[in-house]
């Protein structure tokens, strides 16, 4: 009887144990996808001070209330194997040390990448505590509460971009480069009225290239050709408008122009970069 018992035990245990195994094999589609695991960055050509024939940086800002730029706002929570870019950009920096965060300064003005920041100041700076009052019921008196507030991906909104356009006469092209990326989110005063916006922290782009290249992006004319954050960056795929070029008073669009002459002046800039590789050119 005995033997009989653990016969049955142990043919339950391993029809249990089967089970979690096929449990664990569940597959979530049509066939397991690889291509985005197995993506590499592809190499820029290679570039020397004497080919460069012309040259201006340039500063974009990015809305991600565009429709065109939606795939880096969504998802809101992570979800079927893809992350907003906020969420890609937080988690290389505190969970897996692939990134590095670099302080804007004070001001916000500094972007060159001119002190690194470690795990716990960005950690720090995404996470904040406050205090509330509540009425006790039971007493009647107002007790403070700890609130913990944290920058949520639905809070970045905004994204700056600095990057160099050039003319390349070994390849006869025009060209442009991204250095770096910074997110931003609104500023609000303690009445919560709008105050601007607030860089967070400047990440260096040849480096982020290497998280961005293996991180979904939602496609959606084809959901079997899924593109990368590297991609959507690679071929321009994202809205954005010109908010500062290089310049003797290193001043932005909005300290001398605003509302509609600020758009004006930004598409002035777009134009000026187009006609100058167009004009290099004899038809």
């Amino acid at each position: 009887m005995k033997r009989l018992i653990f016969s049955l035990v142990a043919f339950s245990a391993i029809l249990f144990s089967s089970n979690v195994v096929s449990a664990q094999d569940v597959l979530d589609g049509i066939y397991r996808p690889e291509h985005t695991l197995e993506r590499k960055v592809i190499s820029y050509a290679p570039l020397r001070e004497a080919d460069i024939m012309w040259l201006q940086r340039v500063w974009r800002r990015v809305d991600l209330r565009e429709k065109i730029n939606h795939p880096m706002y969504f998802p809101e929570k992570p979800a079927q194997g893809r992350k907003s870019l906020f969420d890609v950009i937080k988690d290389a920096i505190l969970n897996d040390g692939t990134l590095t965060a670099y302080d804007p300064g004070a001001l916000g003005d500094d972007d060159m990448f001119t002190k690194r920041m470690t795990t716990d100041e960005v950690r720090n700076l995404l996470s904040s505590k406050d205090t509330s009052y509540t009425e006790n019921l039971m007493t009647g008196e107002m007790e403070p509460i700890i609130v913990n507030i944290d920058v949520k991906s639905t809070d970045v909104k905004w994204y700056e971009i600095k990057e160099e356009w050039f003319f390349d006469r070994q390849r006869s092209v025009m060209d442009v480069r991204i250095i770096g990326i910074c997110p931003m989110k609104a500023k609000q005063d303690e009445a919560g009225d709008y105050r601007g916006l607030q860089p967070l922290f400047w990440i260096y782009y040849p480096e982020a290239r290497y998280v961005f290249v293996k991180s979904e992006v939602f496609n959606r004319g084809n959901d079997v050709e899924r593109r990368t954050y590297e991609d959507i960056f690679w071929k321009r795929q994202f809205g954005s408008f010109i908010i500062k070029t290089s310049n003797v008073y290193d001043r932005g669009i909005g300290q001398f122009k605003t509302g509609l002459n600020a758009l004006i002046e930004a598409e002035a800039i777009k134009s000026k970069i187009t006609n100058m590789e167009h004009d290099l050119w004899s038809y």
